[in-house]
């Protein structure tokens, strides 16, 4: 959730690091502040400041500070409210060593009031601040080492980045369960949350693993675990540049990502769809495709919106490919005693792949000994590194706290993976090719969808006043229903609920009149005549009604107020298309009700604590 900054080089790493936290703004924080050493007065000077980095950015302007090495943070509140004493970084009893943390130190409670009891001093109501002081503890001139003796003793998860006035050369990160990376350039280091905030210095990283220390200096890094063994690293090359994480435009991120779907879909399914064979091709899983093949029963684990595609993967693959299929939310995996065995695989579900539930649930699987796999679109994360196989997004970058290019790409990988299965389980060759032609064609599809957003606008504008709303889905488009409701929630701050269009007679129809419209996915499919009856009931309780249906299908205008088209496409694929004006009908509510479309209040981008 927060976002590190760490710069040491030849140059003022403020303007630098300041500029890499304001990328990182899109990940949801309620304070922000730096640190750095400032050689002409040999010495830290620390700026804090509760609410948005414009006010720390502000700060920084009147005073014309430099500084070499630099931390900087923006801080999400979890221990202690947000205020400029709980604000990031935080310092031991004598201001001079200062740290960033991302993370949750368990312990901390055990940890503090030992320390209080040797006489260390604590300013603040946070778990961060006890790690400086751990620090400070066993500093003897080396920083990396006291890093090391004091990360030792803490439980929890971390991402640290530290700078200390005694051994001032030195900028030091440690990493556990909370996403680091080494950003290599010239003569000039960083070290960033998030490769967003490097991008514009340098495209070549090195990724922290966990348990693993980084030592930065102007003349280079190195890398050692807890016990100061060497460690060799792999620097990468980040694929996207800094202009595609630009608004391109588009007056928000939101708006710029929804309309981004039709490359973003084709980038997903490039070289991946054999047209004439009926086949998918993915090479991430190329080499546990004889394992693929065994496997009797998969679980999907995923949170927020990744979870809910899940949940149309479940549909497509135990339709098409005959596999046994539980999804289930990264919160709760661990803690329902799942049925793991060698017969089973799983599979995880994460846009950042930094997501700490998801990650939870996955070291779990990893000691059972079962079959791992992720679909991530964070080359380098850590959910790429730690499953055995999986496949990459490639949907480039995501800003907007709301997803939405990476659930419909996300669902149009958990399409090809079900082509694949599905082949290898007697899909025949034709029902193959009727499905990779039909996702061949969604690049196009989508597009089709987005001429309909001046409509969308306008129906938006109609409904604006609204305080609830029930968005009701059958088969695939269940899940999409829950999307759609969670997207409105999400930036518009509307109370939605999503439900099976079956289950509307087991309560929510209570909740009906004339101010609480339904929103009801009715694409000419299998359960078209169910959702019409579901449609007539909400009608029957003076309930407005806006359909998603499919092109071409003028009855339904005849019984809902409103109707949004999308082109038909089979059955499977309707909620690549489907969920595509929901998306657009709750950015045009949030503009509409002045909400911060791409922060939305209490959210955050990557959830990274539990």
């Amino acid at each position: 959730m927060c976002g590190i900054v760490g710069y040491i080089g030849n140059r003022n790493g403020i303007p630098i690091a300041l500029a890499g936290l304001k990328r990182l703004e899109y990940r949801g924080y309620d304070s922000a502040g730096m640190a750095a050493f400032d050689f002409k007065k040999s010495g830290v000077f620390s700026i804090k400041r509760v609410g948005r980095i414009s006010n720390l950015e502000m700060a920084l302007g009147k005073r014309n500070f430099e500084g070499n090495p630099v931390v900087f943070h923006s801080r999400w509140a979890t221990h202690g409210q947000p205020c400029d004493k709980n604000a990031h970084p935080h310092h031991d009893c004598n201001k001079k060593i200062w740290l960033v943390h991302n993370g949750i130190i368990e312990n901390f409670k055990f940890l503090k009031d030992k320390l209080e009891k040797e006489g260390h001093k604590f300013y603040s109501d946070t778990d961060s601040e006890v790690i400086s002081h751990l620090i400070e503890k066993y500093f003897q001139g080396n920083l990396e080492k006291a890093v090391a003796r004091a990360i030792k003793l803490v439980r929890g998860t971390y991402a640290l980045a530290v700078i200390s006035e005694d051994d001032p050369q030195k900028l030091v990160a440690a990493r556990f369960s909370a996403p680091l990376l080494v950003g290599v350039g010239e003569g000039e280091f960083m070290v960033a949350s998030d490769p967003s905030a490097v991008i514009g210095n340098t495209k070549r990283v090195a990724y922290l693993d966990d348990g693993e220390i980084a030592t930065l200096t102007p003349e280079g890094f190195s890398v050692t675990d807890l016990n100061q063994v060497q460690k060799e690293k792999t620097v990468e090359e980040i694929e996207w540049s800094l202009e595609e994480a630009q608004k391109g435009g588009f007056e928000h991120f939101m708006l710029k990502e929804i309309f981004e779907q039709p490359d973003s879909i084709k980038d997903t399914i490039r070289g991946r769809i054999l047209l004439k064979e009926g086949m998918a091709k993915l090479g991430g899983v190329e080499g546990v495709k004889d394992k693929l093949k065994e496997i009797k029963r998969l679980h999907i684990v995923a949170c927020g919106t990744a979870y809910l595609a899940g949940l149309v993967g479940e549909y497509m693959l135990e339709e098409y490919a005959g596999i046994p299929v539980e999804v289930d939310l990264g919160s709760e995996f661990r803690y329902r005693s799942p049925i793991l065995d060698k017969e089973s695989a799983a599979l995880f579900i994460s846009q950042s792949g930094e997501t700490a539930d998801t990650l939870a649930s996955l070291k779990e699987v990893k000691e059972n000994g079962v079959l791992s796999l992720g679909v991530v679109n964070a080359v380098g994360s850590s959910v790429a590194r730690e499953t055995e196989a999986g496949v990459y997004n490639h949907a480039g970058p995501e800003i907007a706290v709301a997803s939405t290019k990476a659930f419909t790409s996300q669902v149009s990988v958990l399409a090809l993976l079900t082509l694949l299965l599905g082949r290898q389980r007697g899909m025949s060759k034709s029902a193959g090719q009727n499905i990779a032609k039909e996702l061949f064609q969604m690049p196009k599809l989508a597009s089709l969808v987005l001429k309909e957003n001046e409509k969308i606008k306008s129906i938006a504008k109609k409904y604006k006043d609204c305080r609830n709303f029930l968005y009701l889905g059958r088969k695939y488009n269940f899940p999409i229903a829950l999307e759609g409701a969670l997207k409105l929630k999400e930036i518009s701050y509307i109370h939605a609920e999503g439900y099976g269009a079956g289950e509307m007679k087991h309560g929510p129809i209570a909740l009906i009149d004339g101010n609480f419209p339904t929103i009801a996915i009715a694409p000419s499919d299998s359960v078209y005549e169910k959702m019409i009856s579901n449609i007539m009931e909400v009608k029957a309780r003076s309930g407005k009604v806006i359909a998603i249906a499919t092109k071409g299908n003028k009855k339904i205008k005849e019984i809902v107020d409103d109707v949004i088209y999308i082109p038909e496409t089979i059955e499977m694929l309707t909620p690549i298309l489907s969920v595509i004006p929901l998306q657009l009908f709750a950015y045009h509510m949030a503009v509409l009700r002045g909400c911060d479309v791409d922060k939305p209040r209490n959210l955050a981008k990557s959830v990274t604590v539990e």
